[in-house]
C-alpha cells in the first residue's frame, strides 16, 4: 500500500499543473448520450450564474452509469443528471419500485443524495422501422417473442443492466441474441437496415424524425425514469449559492422541451452549451444569437485552445515520465541480456492490452477518473519504444570503442557517458519520437474517462453520430502528431551535425 501511495503521490506532483485549484471547483459529470450532455450544461450554466469566478467544470461523456456513478463515489465529480428508475434498479438494486424519499434514505449512508426532479420522464423503450413493424404485425414488446430471428442492436449498457435486456428477455420470453451497438450509431444502423430493433430513450428527437414505431411495454417492465440530480451530500454546504440556483430547476423541463433540446443537437447540429443557453434564456425571455454550426466553426471553435492544451499536457507529461523511468532502467539492464529480455517482454505485453481495458484497470487501481489514470496509461504505452531503442542503441556500440575506452583508463560510468550514450543517442531519440507519436494518438481515448483533450470532440461526435465533429477532433490531433514529427526531425538533424 505504501508503494502504491508513493507512486500516486509522485504522479500527482508531476501532473499538478492540470489540477491546480481543483478543490474549489464544482464538477458536473454526464453520461455519453445527447440528453445527458445537454442536462450537464444546463446544470453548469445555472450554477455558473452564481459563481462569477468561473469555478464550475463540466466533465462530459464519462461513459455509462457504472463509470459516472463510480466517479461520483470517488469524488472525481460532485453531481450529475440521473434517472430515478436507474438509481432505484441499477444502482440500489431494488427489486420493486421505490419512492424518491426511500431512495434518499438508502443513498445517505453512501454519502450521496438525490434531489431536484427536473420535470420529465425519459424511459427506455424498443423501436423499429414503422413499415417493418407493420409488415410483421409487431406493435408491442410481447410480439417480439414470435419473431426470434429479428436482429437486435442494443447499447452495451442496456444489454448489461438489470432493468435492460436481462430483465426484458425474462419478462417477455425473448430468445434473440442482441448485438452491442453504440447508442449514437443505432439510428443510422436501423435506417440502413443493418438491424431490426434498437433500444431508445423516449425523449430522443429522432423517433418522430425517422417515423419509428415505439413498441408498447404491455408487460409494464420498465419503471419510470424521472430526471433528477444525484449528488454528494457535501455539495449544498460546499457550494450553497450554486445549490440554491440548481433548486430553481425543479420541474422546469417537460418532455416536449427535452425532445426539442435533443432535436437541436441531433438534427440541427447545435452545440450542447448553446442549447443549454437558449433553454435558460427562454425561461427569462432573453434572445440568443443565431447558432454557427458549420464544419469550420466546429474545427476552430472556442474550445480548440483548451482541448489542445489538455492534449499536449497529457502527451508531454506521459512521455516525460516514461523517459524518466525508461531511460535509467534501460541503462541498468543493458549489460544483462536475460534481465533486459524480461523487462522488454513485460513492456511489450503492456502494448497488447486494449486502451480502454487498461484505463478501466487503472481507474480501479487509483480509485478516480480523469487525467491521472489517463496519464498513467499513456506512460505505460510509451515505455516500450523508449526502453527498446535505448537498449538497442547501447548494444550496437562497437566493442572496439568500448575496449579503447577501457585502455584509456575510463571507468564504466565515464565510458557510458562519453562513448556509449553519444553513439546511442540517435536511436534513443527515435524511441522518444515513436513514444510521442503513440501518445498523441492514444490520448484521444482519454476523453472516455473525463481527461479532456481533443478526443472530447471525437467522443461527442460519436455520441451524436456527427462526422464533422469527429473530424474536428481528429484533424487537430493529426496536426499535433505532424508538428511533433517535424520537431524531432529538426532535433535529429541538429544532433547529426553536432556529432558528425
Amino acid at each position: 500500500m505504501k508503494a502504491k501511495q508513493l507512486v500516486l503521490a509522485l504522479c500527482l506532483l508531476l501532473f499538478s499543473a492540470l489540477s491546480c485549484g481543483a478543490a474549489d471547483v464544482l464538477r458536473i459529470g454526464s453520461k455519453r448520450f445527447t440528453e445527458s450532455y445537454i442536462l450537464a450544461h444546463v446544470l453548469a450554466q445555472t450554477a455558473q450564474g452564481t459563481d462569477k469566478s468561473g469555478n464550475v467544470e463540466v466533465l462530459a461523456g464519462l461513459g455509462n452509469t457504472a463509470i459516472v456513478y463510480a466517479a461520483l463515489q470517488a469524488g472525481s465529480i460532485d453531481l450529475y443528471p440521473e434517472y430515478a428508475g436507474t438509481i432505484d434498479q441499477e444502482i440500489l438494486k431494488n427489486k420493486t419500485p421505490s419512492s424518491l424519499a426511500a431512495m434518499r434514505e438508502q443513498l445517505k449512508p453512501l454519502g450521496l443524495g438525490v434531489d431536484i426532479a427536473l420535470g420529465f420522464n425519459d424511459g427506455y423503450a424498443l423501436a423499429m422501422q414503422a413499415d417493418r413493424a407493420q409488415a410483421l404485425g409487431i406493435s408491442k414488446l410481447s410480439d417480439l417473442a414470435r419473431q426470434p430471428h429479428l436482429r437486435l442492436g442494443l447499447s452495451n449498457e442496456f444489454i448489461g443492466r438489470a432493468d435492460g435486456w436481462p430483465g426484458l428477455a425474462k419478462r417477455y420470453g425473448l430468445r434473440q441474441q442482441p448485438t452491442g451497438l453504440d447508442h449514437g450509431l443505432a439510428y443510422e444502423a436501423l435506417s440502413a437496415g443493418q438491424t431490426d430493433v434498437i433500444d431508445i430513450y423516449t425523449t430522443d428527437a429522432k423517433i418522430a424524425h425517422l417515423g419509428l414505431r415505439v413498441l408498447q411495454d404491455d408487460g409494464a417492465h420498465f419503471p419510470r425514469y424521472y430526471a433528477v440530480i444525484l449528488y454528494r451530500l457535501d455539495v449544498p454546504q460546499r457550494f450553497p449559492a450554486a445549490w440554491a440556483a440548481l433548486q430553481g430547476l425543479a420541474g422546469s423541463i417537460d418532455e416536449a422541451a427535452m425532445i426539442d433540446m435533443n432535436a437541436k443537437a441531433e438534427l440541427q447540429g447545435k452545440s450542447f452549451e448553446l442549447i443549454a443557453t437558449e433553454h435558460l434564456q427562454a425561461k427569462t425571455s432573453a434572445v440568443s444569437e443565431p447558432a454557427q454550426t458549420g464544419f469550420w466553426h466546429k474545427l476552430f471553435g472556442p474550445d480548440l485552445l483548451r482541448l489542445t492544451l489538455q492534449h499536449l499536457s497529457l502527451v508531454l507529461t506521459s512521455v516525460g515520465l516514461a523517459s524518466v523511468i525508461g531511460l535509467p532502467l534501460a541503462l541498468l539492464v543493458a549489460p544483462h541480456a536475460r534481465l533486459r529480455g524480461l523487462l522488454l517482454g513485460a513492456c511489450g505485453l503492456l502494448q497488447t492490452v486494449p486502451s480502454l481495458a487498461l484505463l478501466a484497470a487503472l481507474i480501479s487501481w487509483v480509485e478516480r477518473i480523469g487525467s491521472l489514470p489517463a496519464m498513467l496509461a499513456l506512460t505505460l504505452y510509451a515505455l516500450l519504444p523508449i526502453m527498446r531503442n535505448t537498449s538497442t542503441g547501447l548494444a550496437e556500440v562497437p566493442a572496439g570503442l568500448k575496449q579503447a575506452g577501457m585502455a584509456l583508463g575510463l571507468t564504466p560510468w565515464q565510458s557510458l557517458r562519453l562513448i556509449e550514450l553519444p553513439l546511442a543517442l540517435p536511436l534513443v531519440l527515435a524511441g522518444v519520437r515513436t513514444a510521442t507519436s503513440i501518445a498523441v494518438g492514444t490520448a484521444t481515448i482519454a476523453a472516455f474517462i473525463g481527461a479532456g483533450g481533443l478526443g472530447e470532440r471525437i467522443v461527442t461526435g460519436l455520441a451524436l453520430n456527427d462526422h464533422e465533429l469527429l473530424l474536428a477532433g481528429a484533424l487537430p490531433a493529426a496536426a499535433l502528431a505532424l508538428l511533433f514529427e517535424a520537431a524531432f526531425a529538426v532535433l535529429a538533424l541538429g544532433l547529426r551535425r553536432r556529432f558528425v
